[in-house]
Formats: C-alpha cells, structure tokens, sequence
C-alpha cells in the first residue's frame, strides 16, 4: 500500500476514523479467535481431555490464523483493506456458529477449531490499512494503537465464559456471529482505504516470494515470533494453566487471563509510541530482556496471587511493549507498497510462535508435573531474541 503524504484536516480525520473502525473490528475477530481457550476447561470436563489433547484444541484455531496471514496480507494489497477486513468478518461467523452448534466431539471441535483461525488473519489486514493512512513519523504509533485491538482476548477471556453462564454455550457463538455480521457491513460502509493507496495488481505468489528474499522479512519474523507468540500463547493456554497449576475456578482464571491481555494491549501502543521516540531496536531489546527474567521467575511457579499475578503482570507489559516495537521496525525497514506482504509473513511467523507453546506446556505437564520446562525454553528465546536485537540493527536509530 501506499499513502499520499497530504496531511490535511480531512485526511486527518479520515485516519483517525478509520484507525478507530479497523481497532474495532480487530478486536472482535480476536475474541472470535480466542473463543475456545476461555471454555476450553468446560470442554475438557465434558469430553474427558488429558491435558495433551486440551492444549492440542486451545492451539488448533491458532495454526490458520497464523498460517492464513500469509494470502490475506498480499490479498490486501491488492484489494485494499476495507474490502478484505469486512470478509474476515463475514468469513469468521461460519466456524464460529458450527462450534456452537455442532462442536460436540474432540475431533468436530478441531476441525471447526482450525477454520476459526479465519479470525485470526484480521492483523494481516489492518497493519497495511492503518500505516497507508499515517506517515511514517507516525506509524509507531498508528500500528500500535490498532494492536491494542488484540485486547480482543482479553474480552473473550474475561466475558466468554460469564456469557456462557448466562446465554450457554452455544448462545455465546449466536451472539458473537451477530457482532462480527454487524461489524462487517460497518467496515463496509463506513472505512475507505486511504486517498493515496492503488491496488497491486500483480500475482500474489510473486509478491510473497519477493517479500520472503528481503532480510528485513525474515529478521522481523524471528522477532515477532517470540514477541507476539508469547502474547498468543498465555492468552491463550493461561486459563488452562491457573486452573492445573493454581486450581483457581473457570470464571476465575478467566478474569485473571483478561486483565494479563489488557495489560498487554495497554502497552502495545506504548511500545509503538516510544519506538517513534528512541527507536523500536531499545523497545524490543528492553522487551525481550525482560520476559527472558520473567520466564526464569515463573519456572519456579511463585505463589498464587501476588507475587505470581505481579510476575504475570510484568511479563504481559513486555511482551506487550515487543509486540509495538517489532511493528515499529517492520515500518522503518520496508517499503509501503510492501507492507501488507510483509505483515502478513511476520504475522504469520507470530501466530505460530503462539502455536507451539500451548501443546509443549501440555505436553510437559503431562509428562513432568510441572510446567518448569516451558518456563526455562521461553527465557532461552527471549535471550537470544534480545542478543540478536542488539547486534542486528545498528543503522535502525531513533527517528530514522
């Protein structure tokens, strides 16, 4: 995508707006994408799932959504993202009614489970939407502020399984689908892609593999997946692991997930704000240095309540903070019209950095007792991540 550099009051305007309708509609998509995690304990008690089998239906929906941002980001640059973003949403209403209705069996809720990563293509989207519409002193903080939007999971964590409680089940996945119908036709009708952006006419396999013979593509794939897949992975299979290894309550641990993703969507935009102002290179390196010491303290699995909530609390702020950095750098590193390629293959890299963690802690709990070992591999990456951060990108300075 590109963008005219005009920054009249209407296009102002027109960036806000559009900036907060894309927002919206990432946030609902999320909380479609993340709708199995918060019920996931209610499935593994009605189904009688070993933790292996729990973990394999919490990453499941990850794996397309991850691998899906691929097409939809070269999709987008081509159709634009007011167009792509409204099917996401169409597209998404599927899976979600057919795990409410018809998700009664572990291998009916995988299948549905893997068609609800749809959902999960909408970052692909919106990342090339918003920065076509800012200019580039600024697209630290666009791309972040429509990253908050991944706070998505902390709405599904925190109000999936109340409305369950409430509407059942199944009229969660009613009331969900009605939402994501009606912030498709908002897209629709009320976001315009930005007055300076022109279609990319040329094949889409071309485009991904010209993306993929950039140094910059594979440098920011690595980076997000650690970043983001962190993100993923504890928003995600944290229900799950406060309610092995804490035995707090499904309603309980849900509350708990939600305020870890809040902290973390919170922070998103103020690592895209601060990389705009000391350069994204500091961000991810503050970022990953302290998610390596975070992961170390949990593998000792601190007492429940403060001192585990504080060290969860920190390790979402980090986490948090890379997510915002990591898109900051995608945005001083590649040219616009190949943003939305680009994104689609970081994003992709980390929707499955999110994959994996999930079946690994199941995997270790299961064979261990403990999730001591996820903990310690999580902090191996995050410092190598940080190593490499630090020696990788010296031209990448503040505000250049």
């Amino acid at each position: 995508m590109t963008r005219s550099t005009a920054e009249s009051p209407v296009t102002e305007r027109g960036a806000t707006a559009n900036l907060a309708l894309a927002t919206a509609a990432f946030a609902l998509t999320f909380w479609a994408w993340n709708l199995v995690g918060p019920l996931a304990p209610t499935y593994s008690e009605r189904l009688d799932l070993g933790p292996t089998e729990t973990s394999l239906l919490i990453a499941f929906p990850v794996l397309i959504g991850a691998v899906g941002r691929i097409p939809v980001g070269a999709l987008t640059d081509r159709y634009g993202g007011r167009l792509m973003m409204s099917l996401i949403c169409f597209a998404s209403i599927v899976p979600v009614l057919l795990i409410g209705f018809l998700g009664t069996s572990f291998t009916a809720l995988l299948v549905f489970g893997f068609l609800l990563g749809i959902a999960g293509t909408s970052f692909a989207v919106g990342i090339p939407f918003v920065s076509a519409w800012h200019s580039p002193q600024r697209r630290g903080l666009a791309t972040g502020v429509f990253g908050a939007g991944m706070g998505g999971t902390a709405l599904s964590a925190f109000l999936t399984p109340a409305l369950a409680g409430v509407l059942g089940v199944t009229g969660v996945h009613v009331a969900l689908a009605v939402a994501l119908a009606a912030m498709g036709v908002i897209m629709y009708v009320f976001s315009r892609d930005a007055p300076g952006w022109s279609p990319d006419s040329a094949p889409v396999p071309p485009r991904i593999r010209g993306a993929l013979r950039l140094k910059a593509t594979w440098q920011n794939m690595g980076l997000y997946a650690v970043a983001f897949g962190g993100f993923v992975a504890f928003s995600t299979y944290l229900p799950t692991l406060l309610h092995t290894a804490y035995e707090y309550a499904q309603t309980e641990a849900g509350l708990r997930t939600a305020g870890f993703s809040l902290v973390a969507v919170f922070t998103r935009p103020l690592g895209g704000a601060l990389s705009d102002r000391v350069g994204p290179v500091r961000v991810c390196v503050v970022s990953f240095v302290g998610t390596t010491v975070l992961a170390l303290a949990l593998a000792f699995q601190p007492p429940a309540e403060f001192t585990a909530g504080t060290v969860f609390v920190l390790m979402a702020a980090a986490l948090g903070l890379g997510t915002g950095g990591v898109f900051a750098l995608v945005a001083r590193l590649v040219e616009p019209a190949r943003v939305g390629t680009v994104t689609g293959l970081v994003g992709a890299a980390g929707g499955l950095g999110g994959y994996f963690p999930p079946i690994l802690m199941g995997v270790t709990l299961q064979l261990t007792g403990a999730y001591t070992i996820g903990f310690v591999l999580l902090a191996l990456c995050a410092l190598v991540a940080a190593v490499y951060t630090a020696r990788a990108f010296p031209h990448v300075t503040r505000g250049g």
